[in-house]
């Protein structure tokens, strides 16, 4: 019976000092439904490593919606699944927050389809032709995207408007962040575009490669061509390695508000992701970055490096080595 207590205590966020319950302390993550399995993973060892004196709740409102929330200081930390952009910059600093700027691991955006599905490969272009803006309501058959493809309807699924996936997606494929066709179905959460795509034979759609990989018997993983001529290239952590996946292959982020940092519980929390964060990211099926980024980002903290080296744009194709040297000379 005080088992149970204590652990109803804990799941309210109290902890158990001697036989009194008291507030545990709270650090507050939201962002990125591509990022949150990393964080989660991290969370849940940093709460048993601190025997619930330390709280994290963790949201999924995407990378948009979690700056949103960063820029007006109602978190700690933000989940972000593609660099801090000029608006959000600007939003910070009116608001006084500051930040620093952490790469956590790299992601490859998958193209998946129905297992059944006739597809193997698609092309950037092809993809492009399916999902630009030009394409709403004029292309919804397979065949007006490649006349030996079947005569059959094209169900799309993909990220929502507030997603770092959606805005790194439409960068690299369509040519422009946030430029897209908007009738197609819409989450925020992926497991709902997971659970979609793999009811429908028919259907299409994106997101980061954990959900494929935690989902591989619901699922198929497209290759993707880069250009005409060039071979497929599949998402996998060797493909990401070597820089072959593109042009779907990025950076993942958490953002620190360094006021917050001064807290110790959230420097705690920071500090156990930089340790942890490379176990934890292959883990949840992400490609970890070279032990030497984890520690380069609390030396970045300790200088008090704040900022990003993005410029506020969503860059495509940064590679893990071209990362590391642009973090390393911040």
């Amino acid at each position: 019976m005080k088992h149970r207590i204590l652990s109803a205590l804990a799941l309210a966020g109290f902890a158990v000092v001697g036989a009194q319950p008291v507030l545990a302390q709270v650090v507050k993550v939201d962002g990125s439904s591509t990022v949150y399995p990393i964080t989660e993973a991290v969370a849940e060892d940093f709460q048993k490593a601190k025997k619930n004196a330390v709280k994290v709740t963790v949201g999924i409102s995407g990378t948009g919606g979690g700056f949103k929330k960063f820029c007006r200081g109602e978190i700690d930390v933000s989940d972000a699944s593609r660099p801090i952009l000029k608006a959000e910059m600007e939003a910070c600093k009116q608001a006084g927050i500051q930040y620093y700027e952490l790469p956590v691991a790299f992601d490859a955006i998958t193209v998946v389809v129905n297992p059944k599905s006739f597809l193997k490969d698609i092309s950037v272009e092809q993809l492009k032709a399916m999902w630009e803006p030009a394409a709403q309501g004029k292309v919804s058959k397979w065949n007006q995207i490649n006349p030996a493809w079947p005569d059959a309807p094209i169900k799309l699924f993909g990220p929502g408007a507030d997603s770092g996936t959606f805005d790194y997606f439409t960068e690299a494929v369509v040519g422009k962040a946030k430029s897209s066709r908007g009738d197609y179905t819409a989450s925020e959460d992926d497991n709902v575009l997971v659970q979609g795509i793999s009811r429908d034979v028919n259907a299409i759609g994106y997101f980061g490669y954990a959900y494929y990989a935690e989902n591989t018997s619901k699922l198929k993983a497209l290759a993707v061509v880069e250009k005409a001529g060039k071979a497929g290239v599949a998402p996998s952590e060797k493909t990401v390695l070597d820089g072959s996946y593109q042009p779907l292959s990025r950076p993942i982020f958490i953002y620190v508000n360094a006021k917050s940092y001064e807290k110790p519980e959230v420097k705690e929390f920071v500090e156990y992701y930089m340790k942890e964060g490379a176990k934890l990211s292959k883990e949840v099926k992400y490609v970890p970055l070279p032990a030497k980024a984890y520690t380069v980002n609390l030396e970045h903290i300790a200088k008090k490096k704040l900022g990003t080296v993005f410029g506020g744009n969503a860059e495509v194709g940064v590679t893990i080595e071209a990362l590391q040297k642009r973090e390393g000379s911040l």
